[in-house]
């Protein structure tokens, strides 16, 4: 048996993604955001942690990034994604009633707008820190609706008014399984590497230097994200995924040429890639 952290609480497309990796006897535990599901492997109350990184419609999930590149290092070794299909719920006894008050996460409410303007054009949007949180406010009588994943309704016993909801209905969110540093994983053929380059100073051309170092291995970038360090304005790091194994000559020459005009590399992991190139 496996212990697992997730972003919680129960009923999110975390858990649900977590499900499709894991066996029944593993123990999956919510967190109540995703700094506490990396802490928890970071203590040691968890072997793993299940985090969400990247939404094919929203985009990157800073928050997870930003864990990633700071505090102690945690090590990324598999990825999983999932289909992303919202629901309208409500309370069994309300599905007649007018809702003048809806809540779901950010990103969900981005990825639902269109249908929201639609159907709810006067409703008050209240954001939650999860689309399950939102599920579960409404069982507590909070708000009048929650737009959020199927699970979440069986949950927490709430009635679906409406079903793939969401604006594009190809929308998948990708998920990264962490756990403390151990040794290097064996390459598999179909590998990402995630790394954090850290500059000493921003200046003209940074950039294209850490490009260029790829590029001339011809090493292929898959995600390449900048983000502040938080010291100071103008202070940033580069959070990068490449096609292939750290363990690989091209991609082992890249990363040693980084490190001669980056103050410091942060290896998240060498993992396979959820879905083929």
């Amino acid at each position: 048996m496996s212990t697992y952290a997730y972003l919680g609480p129960a009923g999110t497309f975390t858990e649900a993604a977590l499900i499709g990796i894991t066996s029944p006897s593993d123990q999956l535990t919510p967190a109540a955001n995703v700094t506490a599901a990396l802490e928890a492997v970071r203590s040691g109350a968890a072997e793993f942690a299940l985090v969400p990184i990247e939404n094919s419609v929203e985009g990157v999930v800073a928050r997870t990034l930003d864990e990633l590149a700071t505090g102690a290092a945690l090590e990324i070794v598999a990825e999983t994604t999932i289909p992303v299909s919202f629901s309208l719920m409500t309370l069994p006894e309300s599905v007649s009633k007018t809702m003048t008050k809806i809540a779901t996460h950010p990103h969900a409410e981005s990825q639902c707008r269109q249908f929201i303007a639609r159907e709810f054009p006067g409703a008050e949007i209240v954001m939650t820190p999860s689309t399950a949180a939102a599920a579960e406010g409404l069982k507590d009588g909070n708000w009048d609706g929650a737009i959020a994943a199927r699970i979440a309704a069986d949950k927490y016993g709430l009635a679906v008014i409406a079903e793939n909801i969401g604006d594009n209905e190809a929308a998948v969110t990708r998920f990264v399984l962490v756990r403390k540093p151990s040794s290097t994983s064996t390459p598999t053929g179909n590998d990402r590497t995630s790394l954090v380059a850290y500059l000493d100073i921003d200046h003209a051309g940074a950039l294209l230097e850490i490009l260029t170092e790829f590029s001339k291995n011809d090493v292929n970038l898959s995600f390449i994200q900048s983000r502040p360090t938080g010291r100071e304005l103008g202070h940033y790091h580069f959070i990068i995924d490449v096609e292939g194994h750290q363990a690989d000559p091209a991609v082992s020459r890249s990363i040693n040429g980084l490190r001669s005009i980056c103050k410091d590399i942060r290896i998240l992991g060498s993992y396979p890639r959820a879905t083929t190139r």
